[in-house]
């Protein structure tokens, strides 16, 4: 309930500092840059230093690669028919075909399932969802960005992605032993990351470019939210015996657009008003959503 509210306080902050002359236009573009640089470097430090990772962790992990793959097909497919324009398409992939398995997620999963479920759900996030985010993902932008494919590029984009050094630094250092201080100023840095976050989405929110991205918010919010956990369902089918990891995988996988790709995407002006489209309808749909899943779980109808 306490993330639920923060999400919505957030929002309302971004909504009614866009109509205050004390935040200037490039408020989002300031935020987003804290995230990036700061908050995000931050948590990654943290979660992957302290990460277990064992052969289960297999699973729970391949999911998110999975899904983003499919994204990128299908709507690179719709991008060849004409229905929508390349960066409408890189804006989709990035949102729906990255999901909110953390901040969403997680208190999502304790809801439905027990604490039980977070260890998986850490692995799908950590080792799937910001893997995902910092190699592929930020590769796509970056040719969205730049408009072609070049290789020089897209490594100075990659290595100028600040987590990038925050990922390898927590693998290098993995068997040496955080102080407790340090630990927690990175936890409460990481913090950072959410409130700052939907205040930017929310200063970007605006409900008045529905009219004009209709279509693509219901085609991405549709596969997000719908055709990526049935693709997930018969993908997984075969581990269902494992009940608690099966059912995590599958809700992770019904979660919101992701947060951090959210302002990627609006921080290098990709279809930057659906972007945050996505993640301000998204978010409210996806706990309609995840409960109608949850229950068709505990029902045993799937």
């Amino acid at each position: 309930m306490e993330n639920f509210l923060l999400l919505g306080i957030c929002f309302g902050l971004g909504l009614l500092f866009r109509r205050l002359p004390q935040f200037p236009e490039n408020t989002p573009k300031v935020l987003n840059g804290f995230i990036l640089f700061v908050s995000l470097p931050s948590l990654v430090l943290y979660h992957v230093h302290e990460l277990k990772i064992n052969i289960s962790a297999l699973m729970p992990t391949s999911m998110p690669w999975l899904v983003f793959g499919f994204a990128l097909v299908f709507f690179l497919i719709l991008y060849k028919l004409k229905i929508m324009t390349f960066p409408t398409t890189v804006c989709l992939v990035l949102t729906a075909g990255l999901g909110n398995t953390s901040f969403v997620g997680f208190p999502l999963l304790e809801t439905y399932l027990g604490k039980e479920s977070l260890g998986y759900g850490i692995l799908a996030d950590q080792l799937g969802t910001f893997m995902v985010l910092s190699f592929p993902g930020i590769i796509l932008a970056s040719i969205a960005m730049d408009g072609k494919w070049d290789i020089v590029t897209l490594v100075k984009r990659v290595l100028g992605f600040a987590p990038i050094y925050a990922l390898v630094f927590a693998i290098l250092t993995r068997q040496i032993e955080y102080p407790n201080s340090l630990k927690i100023v990175l936890l409460r840095l990481g913090d950072t990351l959410t409130p700052l976050a939907l205040v930017s989405v929310g200063f970007m929110l605006d409900l008045r470019t529905i009219a004009g991205h209709g279509k693509y918010l219901l085609i991405g919010l549709g596969f997000k939210l719908v055709l990526a956990p049935i693709l997930v369902y018969y993908v997984y089918r075969p581990i269902q015996n494992d009940q608690l990891l099966f059912q995590t995988i599958l809700l992770e996988s019904a979660m919101a657009p992701m947060v951090t790709s959210t302002v990627i995407t609006i921080e290098k002006n990709i279809s930057p008003h659906l972007a945050s489209l996505m993640l301000g309808i998204g978010i409210p749909l996806s706990f309609l959503t995840t409960y109608c899943l949850n229950f068709l779980i505990k029902g045993n109808f799937i």
